[in-house]
C-alpha cells in the first residue's frame, strides 16, 4: 500500500469517527504470532486468494467458515461473521473492508483477527473451526457514565442471560438474539448476542457468559458496552442500535487497552480542515473505486473463463448463476470446498469396508477426517446427470439451513468427475434400515418412535416457516431420515428441494420423488406446495407407528397401500389391527389411535384440507386439541407409475434448482 493510500485510509477512519461518535473507531485488530514465525509465501498466496473470495460469500452467508490449501504448512483456515441484523449487501461490503484491513494491519502473520463495526474476520494456519476461544477478549465501553450503575448492571445481566439461552439453544435463530427492557420511564436497554455457528450450543453459551462477565467487571458504570471475541459478540446500549438508531448523547466506545485521546484533538479541528478532508476523501474514493472495479473485472476474467454472471436474488438473497451448469452455480462460493486428497484419505480411497449405503444420488461411505471427526461422504455416480443438479441444489440449500433436525453439511468437493458431499456421520444409519427390519425395529419402543415423529415435524416446520427461505423438500421418506447415536432424526437429501414463494402458491414442475410418498396433486399434475410435504409426512407417520411400508402393502383389493388400509380400519374403529406387535406394553391404544388420526388428516386428497406443520406439531404435543374428522385419503399414488409424465416444462419459482424428469 502506497504512502498516499495509508494517509487516505487514516483520514477516512478519523473522519468516520467525527461523523458518528456513537460507534467505536474500527478496525480493531489482534495479530498474535503464536508460532513465533511469519507466514510462508505459499501461505500468503492462499490467504490472498481466500480473502478475495470472501465478499462474494458474504453476500449469501452472514457467518461462514472455509479453508484453502493442500499442505499443512500453507493451508489457511478462515471464518467471518456479520452481525445478523445488517443486510447482505452491507455484510459483503464489511467483509471486503475487513479483508483489506487484515492484510494491511497484520502483514505477514500466520494468524489474525479483525473487528469492523458490523463484522469480524479471522484466519489462521491452524484449524480452529468448532473450537471455543475466549482469549484476547476486548471490552469496549461508552465514555458516558450511567447514573444508577448497580441497577443498570442488574438489568443488563437479567436481560442478556435470557438472550444467551435463546441464541445458544435455538439454532434456527442462527445463534443470534436481540431483546430490550425498560430501564427508566424514558430509556430502554437494547441488547444483542451472537455466536459463530460452528460452535456447539454449550460452547456458545459459555462464550457469551464469559463475554458478559468481562463487561460486568470493567464496564458496568457505562451507558453501553460491547465485547469483541473470536467466537462470539455481545453488545448493549440505551438506544436501538440494531434497529438503525444512533445516539448523539453517547461519546463513543473506548477500549480498556487503547488510548483514544486523539479523538479530542479531532473534535477541536476547524471546519475548514474538515472540508479539506472531505474533499481529499471524495477524490480518493472516486480514484480507488474505479481502480478496484477494474481490478475486480480483471480477476473475474482471469478466474472465470466462462464469464459467469452471478446474481443475488433480492427476494431470497440466494447466490445463483444464469448458467444451468452445476459447476458454474457453485463456482462463486467454493469456501466449503474440501480437497479430494483429504477425502480419499478419510475414506481409505472409498474402500468397500467403508461403504455404508446406496441411494439415488450414488454410494455413501464412512470416513474419518484428520481431526478425528467421523463423516459420511455421498459420492455422485459419474453417469448421473440428474445427480449433478441434485448435488448443486443440495450444496446451495443445506449450507444455509441450521436446525437440529436437519443433517449438517460439512463441505463438498467438485474435482473433475468427482462430486462429493461431506456430512456429519449418523451412526444409526437411515430410518428405513431399522424400521423395516423386524429385529432392528425392536429397539424402537413407542417413545422413541414419537420422538422421531416429532423431530421430523419440527424439521419440516423449520423448512416451511422458520427459516429465511421457505423450502419444499419434495422427497420426504424413511430412507431420507437419518438417526444419530440417540435415535434423534435428521432430515437429509435436499437434492430435489425447492425454494417456495408463499403458502398460496401452487407451482408446477416435472415430477421427482418417490412413489408412495407423493401427494396426489403432485404425482398426477406436478403441483407442489408445503402441503405436498405434509402428505409425505402423513405416510411416514403411519409407517413409523405400524412398522410397515406404505408401498408393497396389500391387505385387501380395496386397499392398495398402507394409507388406504389405515383409513379403512380407522373408519370401522378397528385401527388397533395395524398396531405394531412390538409396541405391546410401551404404547396405549388411545395414543396409537390419536397418532393414526393425525396421520390420516395429513393424507387428505384436497391439499387445502391438510393441516400445516405448525398445526401438526400442536396436535402431536397437546392431547386437549380436538382433531377434525379426516376426509377420505387420496389413493391415486398407488396407481402412479414412472411412465406417467405430465406435460410441464421444468421450472422453478426462482430458477434455483432443476428437477428430475421422472420419479425415482
Amino acid at each position: 500500500m502506497g504512502q498516499f493510500q495509508r494517509v487516505a485510509k487514516i483520514l477516512n477512519l478519523l473522519f468516520l469517527c467525527f461523523l458518528d461518535l456513537t460507534h467505536a473507531d474500527p478496525p480493531y485488530q489482534l495479530c498474535p504470532d503464536i508460532n513465533n514465525r511469519t507466514s510462508s509465501v505459499a501461505f500468503q498466496n492462499n490467504l490472498n486468494n481466500l480473502l478475495q473470495s470472501l465478499p462474494t460469500n458474504a453476500s449469501v452467508f452472514k457467518t461462514f467458515s472455509s479453508a484453502i490449501g493442500n499442505n499443512t504448512d500453507d493451508k489457511v483456515y478462515s471464518q467471518f461473521m456479520c452481525l445478523n441484523y445488517i443486510p447482505s449487501e452491507k455484510c459483503s461490503t464489511c467483509i471486503r473492508t475487513a479483508s483489506e484491513d487484515i492484510n494491511s494491519l497484520c502483514t505477514n502473520k500466520s494468524e489474525a483477527i479483525i473487528w469492523e463495526e458490523d463484522c469480524q474476520l479471522r484466519y489462521s494456519n491452524r484449524s480452529f473451526l468448532g473450537q471455543l476461544d475466549v482469549s484476547g477478549n476486548d471490552p469496549l465501553y461508552n465514555k458516558k457514565n450511567i447514573s444508577s450503575p448497580d441497577q443498570f448492571k442488574s438489568l443488563v445481566n437479567q436481560t442478556v442471560y435470557g438472550l444467551i439461552n435463546q441464541a445458544a439453544f435455538n439454532r434456527s435463530l442462527n445463534m443470534y438474539a436481540t431483546g430490550e427492557a425498560a430501564f427508566t420511564s424514558t430509556d430502554n436497554l437494547y441488547a444483542l448476542v451472537q455466536c459463530t455457528t460452528d460452535l456447539s450450543s454449550d460452547d456458545c453459551r459459555t462464550c457469551l457468559r464469559v463475554a458478559l462477565a468481562n463487561l460486568s467487571s470493567c464496564c458496568y458504570f457505562s451507558r453501553g458496552a460491547r465485547l469483541l471475541s473470536r467466537s462470539c459478540y455481545l453488545r448493549y446500549e440505551l438506544y436501538a442500535f440494531y434497529k438503525g438508531a444512533t445516539s448523539e448523547e453517547n461519546q463513543g466506545t473506548v477500549g480498556g487497552k487503547k488510548n483514544k485521546t486523539w479523538i479530542v484533538i479531532i473534535l477541536t479541528a476547524t471546519s475548514a480542515i474538515l472540508m479539506i478532508l472531505v474533499l481529499i476523501l471524495f477524490i480518493y474514493c472516486r480514484f480507488v473505486g474505479k481502480r478496484n472495479a477494474k481490478r475486480r473485472s480483471e480477476i473475474v476474467n482471469q478466474e472465470c473463463p466462462l464469464k459467469l454472471q452471478n446474481i443475488v436474488d433480492p427476494a431470497n438473497n440466494f447466490l445463483q448463476s444464469r448458467s444451468h451448469h452445476g459447476r458454474d452455480r457453485l463456482y462463486a462460493k467454493d469456501s466449503g470446498f474440501m480437497d479430494l486428497a483429504s477425502i480419499h484419505l478419510a475414506t481409505d480411497n472409498f474402500s468397500e469396508s467403508n461403504f455404508v449405503g446406496q441411494g439415488g444420488f450414488g454410494p455413501v461411505y464412512k470416513g474419518k477426517l484428520s481431526d478425528g471427526n467421523e463423516v459420511a461422504v455421498k459420492r455422485l455416480a459419474s453417469s448421473s446427470e440428474q445427480g449433478t443438479e441434485e448435488f448443486t441444489t443440495e450444496v446451495q440449500l443445506i449450507m444455509k439451513l441450521q436446525h437440529k433436525n436437519l443433517v449438517r453439511l460439512l463441505g463438498f468437493c467438485f474435482d473433475g468427475e468427482e462430486k462429493l458431499l461431506v456430512y456429519e456421520f449418523m451412526p444409526n444409519s437411515s430410518l428405513d434400515v431399522i424400521l423395516f427390519d423386524r429385529k432392528k425395529r425392536a429397539q424402537l419402543e413407542w417413545r422413541k418412535r414419537t420422538n422421531i415423529i416429532n423431530g421430523i415435524a419440527k424439521g419440516l416446520l423449520y423448512l416451511h416457516e422458520d427459516s429465511r427461505l421457505r423450502i419444499i423438500h419434495r422427497d420426504l421418506k424413511a430412507s431420507n431420515i437419518l438417526l444419530d447415536s440417540e435415535m434423534n432424526p435428521k432430515i437429509s437429501d435436499f437434492g430435489t428441494a425447492r425454494i417456495f414463494g408463499s403458502e398460496e402458491d401452487a407451482n408446477t414442475c416435472r415430477i421427482t420423488g418417490t412413489i408412495g410418498y407423493m401427494a396426489p396433486e403432485y404425482a398426477m399434475e406436478g403441483l407442489y406446495s408445503t402441503k405436498s410435504d405434509v402428505f409425505s409426512f402423513g405416510v411416514l407417520l403411519l409407517e413409523i407407528i405400524t412398522g410397515k411400508k406404505n408401498t408393497g402393502f396389500n391387505k385387501s383389493n380395496n386397499a392398495p397401500n398402507l394409507s388406504a388400509y389405515a383409513w379403512y380400519l380407522w373408519n370401522k374403529g378397528n385401527e388397533m389391527e395395524l398396531k405394531d406387535p412390538l409396541l405391546a406394553g410401551s404404547c396405549c391404544d388411545e395414543e396409537f389411535s390419536r397418532y393414526m388420526h393425525i396421520g390420516l388428516l395429513c393424507l387428505q386428497e384436497d391439499a387445502s384440507d391438510r393441516p400445516t406443520m405448525s398445526s401438526v406439531i400442536l396436535m402431536l404435543k397437546t392431547e386437549s386439541v380436538t382433531l377434525a374428522q379426516p376426509q377420505r385419503p387420496a389413493f391415486s399414488m398407488g396407481r402412479f407409475t414412472t411412465q406417467i409424465e405430465p406435460n410441464f416444462n421444468d421450472c422453478s419459482t426462482n430458477d434455483l434448482t432443476l428437477s428430475n424428469i421422472s420419479a425415482r
